[in-house]
């Protein structure tokens, strides 16, 4: 009798409270199989994600090939289970380089097509004819149903601060009024931070701290409000975290950076709220082997903040804001090596749930592998 009661003590299934927690360690693309094994899995998975370990915001990082047929992987940093996943993929149809004028949107641009993407792990890419004015480094941002194109021009004759926008439902170009001209002198995506939500594009110059804001639905320009911090801050970005803006200021110069800040933009653009300072040892994280540093990239969703060194992004550091608190923390960039640092790299981010990690299974375009760290 006493085997016996070993044997189905071994055999019990795993249920309840202990099935559950055990499901909050495991990654998201572990878990979509799970759902399947029985009902009871699924609920488990289902309660596992809303009450113990919820998904969080990704970063995927994009490298390209600098050549033809511009070959594009992707690996994706998840906070939730501290993974990196490599998403394999099929070759995309490329129009040009890939590019990301903010965190949400990829595009590729050439003199004769425009393709973009936008859904959380880009399965899909919409490829429209290109504008009525080429522009090699423009600004490209998603505003609700349009599509806004603005600066970026060559220097042969074309208006430096033409803006023309794509309308999603009736797939239209328009033509708007130029950008105010006082960013004619910085009007490329080089010179200027971008941010959006549901209504408004949000242009910032990085060096002055100088914003002007968009509404498609007008046409209409306005500003221009006053983002710089101080005159200790040398270079900033703006971004959306928590549905709320916020802004990541150098503080130093580029050759002695003493400091990264984060404001919470208030007041109708009026007030800036300081919110946290980096840690100095993840500063020095930020700045690696770069002689100077002269601008910040950041890519931003939901709570999460993802920041990086352009001209050295092998340490990405990550501030998660929650009710108003910053917990700061890095991650080794694995993409960057010796083979990826003549590559193109491009960041965004995604709100990347159970169902998106199931309806990229089911397209059979996307397959899922976690990174070895070693």
């Amino acid at each position: 009798m006493a085997k016996e009661r070993e044997v189905k003590e071994e055999a019990a299934p795993i249920h309840g409270d202990i099935l559950e927690t055990i499901l909050s360690h495991v990654s998201l693309i572990d878990l979509a199989p799970s759902c399947h094994v029985s009902k009871t899995w699924e609920r488990a998975v289902s309660s596992s994600l809303r009450h113990l370990n919820p998904t969080k915001p990704w970063l995927l990082v994009h490298t390209q090939s600098t050549r033809s047929p511009y070959a594009t992987t992707i690996h994706a940093y998840d906070p939730r289970s501290s993974d990196w996943v490599e998403i394999q993929q099929p070759s995309i149809n490329h129009v040009s380089t890939l590019r990301s004028s903010h965190s949400t949107l990829l595009y590729m641009l050439s003199p004769f097509k425009l393709a973009f993407s936008f859904d959380p792990l880009h399965l899909t890419w919409h490829r429209e004819d290109a504008m009525l004015v080429w522009r090699p480094d423009p600004i490209v941002a998603l505003v609700g149903h349009h599509v806004v194109v603005t600066g970026g021009t060559c220097d042969f004759g074309d208006d430096p601060l033409a803006m023309e926008t794509y309308d999603l439902r009736t797939r239209t170009w328009d033509t708007c009024n130029s950008m105010p001209a006082i960013l004619k002198e910085s009007a490329a995506s080089t010179w200027l931070s971008v941010a959006v939500d549901e209504h408004r594009m949000y242009v910032m110059e990085k060096s002055s701290g100088v914003t002007h804001v968009f509404d498609p639905s007008t046409k209409t320009w306005h500003g221009p409000f006053d983002l710089r911090p101080g005159k200790q801050v040398f270079s900033s970005v703006i971004g959306f975290v928590n549905d709320r803006m916020v802004l990541v200021g150098l503080i130093g110069d580029a050759e002695n950076v003493k400091g990264v800040k984060l404001w919470e933009v208030n007041g109708e653009m009026s007030e800036l709220k300081e919110m946290g300072e980096m840690p100095k040892e993840l500063v020095k994280k930020l700045k690696g082997e770069s002689p100077c540093v002269t601008s910040i990239g950041m890519t931003s969703m939901g709570d999460f903040a993802y920041l990086h060194n352009p001209s050295d992004p092998g340490e990405l550091i990550w501030c998660e804001v929650s009710n108003g608190v910053c917990k700061w923390g890095s991650v080794r960039n694995v993409v960057v090596n010796d083979a990826t640092r003549m590559q193109n790299l491009v960041f965004s981010c995604s709100n990347v749930g159970l169902g998106d990690v199931e309806d990229s299974l089911r397209s059979g375009r996307r397959r899922f592998a976690i990174k070895d760290m070693e």
